[in-house]
This record gives structure tokens, C-alpha cells and sequence, in this order.
């Protein structure tokens, strides 16, 4: 896919009721611009997958989709078959459907944890330390989020983070990053992730921050159902649980402190 074709997979994780974000394909291409793939039959697009490599060691499996009209007819499995060979020899992660989890443990994929999706209006207040994230030197963000997502992602976080309609703030204390997070528009309300914090109440206080700027607004949070302070935000906020995947790794699951995600970038990237 191109920049511009990959705006179709995303129409399509609309329609499957995903509520992707307003400016989520440029953002997912930045990833890898050869990672997305669509599968034509006479000419017509009838799958779709996305297979970022993060580096040589890591990569995820997001926006794996095919029409309804040309379900269990063969297409998907070629499609998910080029994406992994495409990420070859790495480790490969993804956020599995609940219908899909047993195709995926075919395929290898282990569970690690599950990952839920919280929403709710939420009404947030100020709080202190807190400064806009593209304020921060972006290698100085890239290197905090990389101890919380295994590997850096420097050319997914410089859009993810400037992407219109959003606002992305860190939290920085004695000049050093102790969190951050990001809050996008979407199709219905906004979704808050990455939230990524030294402890529950330095993420308490970006979340605050985030969706005190879009006041009255639903909002969904994806949390690791492993870490019980996430859910505990997610609930303390008056938030309900609507929606759930499977994190699954070919391999063991990356060596990264689950108890500092407090929200999933997400589903689609990891």
C-alpha cells in the first residue's frame, strides 16, 4: 500500500466498529511504509493486513481485515502469509480479536495478556509538572518510550505526537521525563494512548491533563488487564469495560514493565 491506500484499511477497522482515529493511516504508514499490504482479487481490493518492522528484532500485526463478501474463501490467509513473511525471523506481536485468537495460535502466537478497552466521559483537571510532549526533545521521549514498548519507534512517534487534532503531553520532573501520553480524535470521541508513567499517580495526572482539554467527550483507554492500577484508573474515572483483545507473541513476550502502561498505544500498532 501506499500513504494514500492505506486510508482504505482504516475505513475498513471503521466499519468493523474499531473507531479508528481522523488521522490514524498517515500516522500507521510513518511506522513502516512498506509494512501494509492489500490483497486484490480481478482488481479489487478484498484484504488487508499491516506488518510493521519496528527493527530487525520486533514487529506487529495490526489491521488484519478482509470484506465480508469474500470471508472464508482463502484471501485472508495469503494476505496474513505475505505480512509474516515479510517480518521474517523477528519476534511478532499483535492485539488478536477474541474471534480470531485460535487462527492466531495456529499461526504460533502465544497469550501473554489480555488488554481491555475502557470508555466513559471523563471531566479531568490540571495538574503540575505536566508540559506539551512536542516541547520535549523527541530522541529524550523516543528513549523513555522505548523502555516501555521494547524497542524505539522514533518515525512512528515524531507524527503520532504532531498529528492534528491531538494533544500529547509529558510529564517532566527535575528535567527528566517520568511519563507521557496522547490523546487523538476519532471517529466517535478520542482515545488516550500511549499512557506510559513511572507510577499510578503520575499517570493519573496526564490522563487529567489530557481529556481536561476535551471536557464532556467520550474517551477510550485500552489498559493491560495485568496492570491493576490501569484498571483502576480506567474504573476510578467511572469508565466501563466494552471491548477486549489478546496480546499475543510468537516468542516470549518482550522484556517491558507492563506495570508502567497504563494505556495502549494501539490495537492496530501495538
Amino acid at each position: 500500500m501506499s500513504s494514500s491506500e492505506v486510508g482504505l484499511a482504516v475505513e475498513w477497522a471503521a466499519a468493523e466498529g474499531w473507531n479508528p482515529g481522523l488521522h490514524d493511516a498517515q500516522c500507521f504508514w510513518n511506522a513502516d511504509p512498506n509494512g501494509f499490504f492489500v490483497g486484490t482479487w480481478h482488481g479489487e481490493p478484498v484484504a488487508c493486513i499491516s506488518a510493521v518492522a519496528y527493527d530487525e528484532r520486533f514487529g506487529f500485526i495490526g489491521l488484519y481485515i478482509v470484506k465480508p463478501a469474500f470471508r472464508a474463501r482463502g484471501f485472508g490467509l495469503r494476505t496474513w502469509q505475505h505480512a509474516m513473511r515479510y517480518l521474517g525471523d523477528r519476534t511478532v506481536g499483535l492485539d488478536g480479536v477474541v474471534a480470531q485468537q485460535h487462527n492466531y495460535k495456529k499461526s504460533g502466537f502465544q497469550l501473554a495478556y489480555r488488554n481491555i478497552r475502557f470508555h466513559g466521559v471523563v471531566r479531568g483537571t490540571s495538574a503540575p509538572h505536566l508540559t506539551n510532549a512536542r516541547d520535549v526533545p523527541l530522541a529524550q521521549l523516543v528513549a523513555y518510550d522505548s523502555a516501555c514498548f521494547s524497542t524505539a519507534r522514533s518515525r512512528f512517534l515524531a507524527g503520532w505526537i504532531t498529528q492534528p487534532q491531538s494533544l500529547a503531553l509529558a510529564y517532566v520532573q527535575d528535567a527528566q521525563i517520568r511519563g507521557y501520553g496522547v490523546l487523538r480524535r476519532c471517529r466517535t470521541g478520542y482515545k488516550v494512548g500511549p499512557l506510559f508513567a513511572d507510577d499510578a499517580q503520575i499517570a493519573n495526572d496526564l490522563f487529567d491533563g489530557l481529556v481536561a482539554s476535551v471536557a464532556g467527550e467520550v474517551i477510550a483507554l485500552d489498559v493491560p488487564e495485568v496492570n491493576a492500577a490501569a484498571v483502576a484508573l480506567a474504573e476510578r474515572n467511572g469508565m466501563v469495560s466494552t471491548f477486549e483483545t489478546a496480546r499475543m507473541y510468537t516468542r516470549a513476550p518482550p522484556a517491558i514493565p507492563v506495570e508502567r502502561v497504563f494505556g495502549v498505544s494501539s490495537f492496530e500498532l501495538g
